[in-house]
């Protein structure tokens, strides 16, 4: 039995109209507030800190607030949060419509960027390199350009093509994928940069060639195979998608997007005041969990529940996927080491 108890949200929300996480409170009335609210219903303008996980009153609002919605705070001294100050190429602003699409587009890397620092990454006890983004559109006052999406050396560039609804789905419906979002290509993409920065553990590595395979193996070639003859038939037996078998960088890439995708979703569960009979109790951390398992076996009994809610008037599966025995050992190991700045 799933039951709600949390009311609609409060409050002015961004224009990307992601929510996300945990429900907050306001710093004065304490109303609820959103991820992405930007002004609590009693009139205070707030902005998010990341890091202590509540909104504030008395911090330097980031510099894109007006221009892009972003409800971050930033450091003293600062004029971007630190979120915007990882995009260091936008979109061609003079086009009309691209201003939008990387609002929405940045939205999403907040939400992305606010998990991960939950789990310790990219917060101020980690020290380690952050990733780059290039933000790009495919609409230039000099015409239209292809855009690639991926990532390589640190560089994670998105094309903002996807922060189009109409067009994202017209792209899924055309590679059969049963979900594509915008979230969804933040955490594939910067799981690609935190297999860089875990590589340089050789525990890390010897126990992912055990799991997923060998990485060294031609990449270029491992892809044109898959577009060509498709994933092997027992794909499903080992992997969480059909893209996760074309080669180990994407196994994991998948994989650990997937264990984010199952850790927000216990989160949002619970903040949300739902409960079900296999979820865990008020006040669980799912970003403190130290039992993959245990995550997994809530996140997907919750991604059922919801899934039955979902068809009842006829939308898509919340989490349309079935994770094998074979997957879920994929996904244990990625929460593992994406909770492993917590665990430290």
């Amino acid at each position: 039995m799933v039951s709600l108890q949390a009311g609609a949200p409060d409050g002015q929300a961004a224009p990307s109209g992601i929510t996300a996480m945990k429900i907050f409170h306001c710093p004065d009335c304490r109303a609820n507030l959103f991820f992405g609210n930007l002004v609590c219903s009693c009139g205070l303008a707030v902005g998010h800190d990341p890091v202590a996980q509540r909104f504030v009153t008395d911090q330097p609002f980031c510099a894109n607030r007006d221009r892009l919605g972003c409800n971050w705070i930033c450091a003293p001294g600062r004029h971007f949060c630190e979120s915007c100050r990882l995009t260091s190429v936008h979109p061609d602003l003079s086009v009309p419509g691209n201003g939008l699409l990387w609002a929405r587009a940045e939205a999403a890397k907040r939400h992305v960027l606010a998990g991960l620092m939950r789990w310790g990454w990219f917060d101020p006890r980690d020290n380690g390199p952050r990733p780059e983004f290039h933000m790009l559109a495919e609409a230039t006052a000099g015409g239209p350009v292809s855009v690639m999406m991926g990532h390589a050396s640190g560089l994670v560039t998105i094309n903002l093509a996807e922060a189009d609804a109409s067009e994202r789905v017209r792209r899924r419906e055309m590679l059969g994928e049963p979900y594509r979002t915008l979230i969804g290509h933040f955490r594939h993409e910067i799981a690609h940069f935190l297999f860089e920065r875990l590589s340089d553990s050789d525990v890390f590595v010897t126990d992912f060639r055990a799991l997923m395979g060998d990485e060294t193996q031609d990449y270029a070639a491992a892809l044109a195979r898959h577009y060509d003859q498709g994933p092997p038939a027992e794909w499903q037996a080992a992997h969480v998608t059909p893209y996760a078998a074309a080669h180990p960088h994407e196994d994991w890439a998948e994989s650990a997007a997937h264990a984010m995708h199952l850790t927000d979703i216990v989160d949002s569960f619970l903040a949300a005041g739902l409960s079900a009979a296999a979820a865990p109790a008020e006040g669980y951390d799912a970003f403190a969990e130290t039992d993959p398992a245990h995550l997994l076996d809530a996140a997907i009994a919750i991604g059922v529940a919801m899934n039955h809610v979902n068809r009842a008037v006829g939308q898509p599966d919340l989490y349309p996927f079935v994770n094998s025995a074979g997957a879920r050992k994929k996904l244990a190991f990625a929460l593992y080491w994406l909770a492993l700045p917590t665990a430290r």
